[in-house]
């Protein structure tokens, strides 16, 4: 009985196999990139709040800086052993 179910499970097995998938695409590198000294403004609202919000006005550079700050700040806070108010110095 074992010798009749093999080749048929071979054939099942390897029909259903996947073909080997092309490679992703590419992400394509933004090409908007845009004059840095062009004035962007937005409006901020912090989490939380749906009625407080922030505007900022900034130059491309400017608001790359800011992001650069907060991704920083961030990155510090997790990697702080304790908080302050938790009694740390």
């Amino acid at each position: 009985m074992h010798t009749s179910i093999v080749p048929i499970l071979t054939l099942v097995l390897t029909a259903a196999a996947p073909e080997s998938a092309p490679p992703p695409p590419v992400p394509a590198t933004n090409t908007n990139v845009g004059n840095p000294n062009e004035k962007i403004c937005e409006n901020i609202t912090p989490i939380g709040s749906r009625l407080a919000t922030k505007r900022f006005c900034g130059t491309r550079a400017e608001w790359a800086d800011r992001k650069a700050q907060e991704r920083q700040a961030l990155e510090d806070a997790q990697r702080a052993p304790c908080v302050h108010k938790a009694g740390c110095p």
